[in-house]
């Protein structure tokens, strides 16, 4: 008997006498013609209780070509209205962009729950962490360090290669320069094309620093003063921890690339307002004058780095993302089907956030001089000055200024990594969409990217991000947008975190006295009472642990065990981007058996495919 084409299959799940209920996870399911042909219907999720469910052959199509199937239609229809009642938006915080409208990980659908190992993992690495501070007696100890070796001891059993050499190098000029470059902020520095009135650097200032065989002016010229603006820092409010008030300001950092290619700070200015109570700090001042300096710029670049770069660019964009294609994008299309492997784990590690962290008296509260109001604040103001080309690699490389800049490990593996994934993207929507015209007239696509720009960006046209997707070549990019998002930004950002933020000099979390407004009698003592007490230091020192420590359960780069395109022609491609990644580990791997301090966040094997921690 001739079965023709096989669209559905129907599942019903029931109860087996006296057996306890149980949960099905089901991958797929393969039906075998009389003829010999094989037809699978991809599932990949867990099936709870004793539901009837439907599941479509694994064939990847857009709307367009089941406009006249009634069944089909009907079937995509039915689907996203399930979703969409299932996955609703709420307001977590004025101006954040949406997020899941879920108040614990159990309200969660188990399909979208940490496995079982991943969870595991997660409680044992937590727990390891703090009895081992717990048996020091630190995590309560509210004073002051007494002498920097104690910190050196604070997590003795724990250590990689790079945090030993940052807490040997912290204080050199040439790292601190090199940390905006390759360390936990390197999406920071821009290249300074004239010097800004409110930092008004001198010749005389910097002539030490830059030698005599030159002149600031020059050096602008050519491309080679750079600049760290901490300005949207100003005015957010700073909390109190342990009783004490903190302090929060927004500096500004000139910096100069000789000719050995180091990147060395010249000058730092504490405050956006110049003036005799905002002196400019030099590496001709005191000792402790200038090292404070170099503290308040890390401390100010940490808030940048942790709450913008890190936790609104990659954790709360990518909720809107995911939620978005869960919502608009039936299983079958396309574009679902290349984008769901990158959201795996995303919905529970955000919710964890919000529960242990991103709230009032919750763990980063705790220990972050912004606390959670001023965090708040900050995601609020850096999400209405975020721009599109901010998140496209190439366009922003470009915008800062830092394209050419040598010895940018992170722009290098960087733009590797995003022409790889641009081919792979390409080489999957060509399947798919092989005009414009289809791109435009894809309605399914049209209410995706509405619904990103309302839910994530507020509508906000000077974003630049589109509201519609008219071109394929518009398709590709933004979908490399989001790819890259939530692999390559997301490991740039936070595998390096524990690196370079477990020697707590380097990363200082908060600061205890506020910005000197002169110069002069800095000893060592006052920057112990300026740093973060011993309680912050080790509490922020945990959260930086179990953030970059890799779990089991990882999937990296290009890694899709799970088979949601069924067809040969996505196969080859998924095959080619796995080989254009093979290539790119090797050419990374051989550059860093050359360096002192390798580069290696934007390997592919280390770069995970989606937001799991």
């Amino acid at each position: 008997m001739e079965l023709g084409n096989i669209l559905l299959v129907r599942l019903h799940k029931e109860p087996y006498r006296f057996f306890p209920p149980t949960n099905w996870n089901c991958s797929f399911i393969e039906v075998e013609t009389p003829e010999g042909q094989t037809h699978r219907f991809p599932c990949y999720q867990w099936i709870l209780g004793y539901p009837t469910f439907e599941l479509r052959e694994g064939t990847a199509k857009i709307a367009r070509l089941d406009a006249n199937d009634q069944l089909l239609s009907e079937h995509r229809r039915y689907e996203l209205l399930a979703k969409q009642e299932t996955y609703r938006y709420k307001d977590y915080q004025p101006g954040w962009p949406k997020c899941l409208d879920a108040d614990s990980v159990d309200h969660l659908h188990l399909s979208d729950q940490y496995s079982s190992i991943k969870s595991c993992s997660f409680r044992v690495l937590l727990k390891t962490a703090e009895i081992e501070l717990k048996l020091k007696g630190l995590l309560n100890l509210k004073g002051s360090w007494k002498k920097l070796a104690d910190i050196r001891r604070a997590f003795w059993f724990y250590r990689t290669p790079t945090s030993e050499y940052v807490s040997k190098h912290w204080d050199e000029d040439a790292f601190f320069g090199y940390q905006y470059l390759n360390g936990a902020s390197p999406g920071i520095i821009q290249r300074c094309t004239e010097i800004p009135a409110k930092f008004p650097v001198t010749q005389e200032m910097v002539v030490e620093s830059l030698g005599l065989e030159t002149t600031l002016e020059k050096e602008v010229e050519e491309g080679r003063i750079f600049l760290i603006d901490c300005q949207i820092l100003e005015g957010i409010p700073a909390t109190t921890l342990n009783g004490s008030l903190q302090y929060v300001s927004a500096p500004l950092c000139l910096l100069h690339l000789n000719p050995w290619g180091e990147m060395m700070p010249v000058a730092i200015q504490l405050t956006q307002q110049p003036g005799p109570r905002s002196p400019i700090f030099l590496p001709t001042d005191s000792e402790w004058e200038w090292a404070l300096a170099k503290f308040w710029v890390r401390n100010s670049t940490l808030y940048i780095h942790e709450i913008l770069a890190h936790l609104l660019h990659t954790h709360l964009l990518v909720e809107v993302f995911l939620l978005a294609t869960l919502r608009q994008l039936p299983k079958c299309h396309p574009v679902h089907k290349l984008l769901i492997p990158h959201f795996r784990y995303t919905l529970h590690i955000n919710i964890l956030g919000r529960t242990h962290l991103l709230a009032p008296n919750k763990m980063l509260d705790k220990m972050i001089g912004t606390g959670f109001q001023g965090l708040s604040q900050l995601v609020a103001r850096g999400l209405s000055k975020l721009t599109y080309s901010m998140l496209c690699l190439p366009d922003d490389l470009r915008d800062r200024g830092v394209d050419s800049l040598p010895n940018y490990y992170y722009k290098e593996d960087g733009l590797k990594l995003w022409s790889a994934i641009e081919s792979f993207v390409s080489g999957m929507i060509g399947l798919y969409y092989l005009s414009d015209r289809a791109v435009e007239k894809d309605m399914e696509l049209q209410a995706w990217v509405a619904e990103i720009f309302e839910k994530c960006f507020h509508q906000r046209q000077s974003s630049g991000f589109p509201a519609h997707l008219g071109t394929v070549a518009e398709l590709t990019k933004y979908l490399t947008m989001i790819i890259f998002t939530c692999s390559v930004r997301h490991a740039s950002v936070n595998n390096s975190q524990f690196d370079f933020g477990a020697w707590m000099p380097n990363y200082p979390s908060t600061m205890r006295r506020p910005p000197p407004e002169s110069k002069g009698g800095m000893t060592f003592a006052d920057i112990l009472e300026t740093l973060p007490d011993v309680s912050t230091s080790c509490q922020m020192l945990l959260i930086l642990w179990l953030l970059s420590r890799e779990r089991g359960d990882k999937r990296s780069l290009g890694y899709y065990p799970e088979e949601h395109f069924t067809e040969e022609g996505p196969k080859k491609v998924i095959a080619a981007f796995q080989k254009h990644l093979g290539k790119i580990s090797q050419e990374i791997e051989k550059r860093n058996r050359r360096l002192l301090l390798p580069y290696n966040y934007l390997n592919p094997p280390e770069v995970e495919n989606s937001i799991s921690i």
